[in-house]
């Protein structure tokens, strides 16, 4: 079964190219709209919810990444459970634009 993303270029290959660091720093943007967007259009942040995991599927999908594999998994579980359940894990905005702004700077000064 094909999906449809909404990534496509990224989908086609190009995802792979990219650092684990700018993976994880692109989904972290996807998650800080989620945020932003959640105070003001739910179905905005909905759509960039599903962005992140899309992305975020991608890097697990991604072979260099297999060594992070639990970490990304878990990963994908806490971010599920933060926006569409019942947060069992305490998690915040705050926590999560914590998580993804070490990986944002470790992108940018190309760790």
């Amino acid at each position: 079964m094909m999906m449809n993303y909404q990534h496509k270029a990224l989908a086609l290959g190009k995802w792979n190219n990219l650092t684990f660091m700018e993976q994880m720093a692109n989904i972290g943007s996807e998650v800080e709209r989620t945020i932003s967007w959640s105070k003001k259009n739910a179905d905005y942040s909905r759509q960039a919810f599903e962005r992140a995991l899309e992305l975020l599927d991608l890097t697990i999908a991604d072979k260099k990444n297999l060594l992070r594999l639990k970490e990304l998994a878990r990963l994908r579980e806490v971010l599920a459970d933060y926006f569409l359940f019942d947060n069992v894990y305490n998690s915040s905005d705050k926590k999560w634009q914590d998580y993804f702004l070490a990986f944002n700077y470790a992108a940018r000064i190309k760790a």
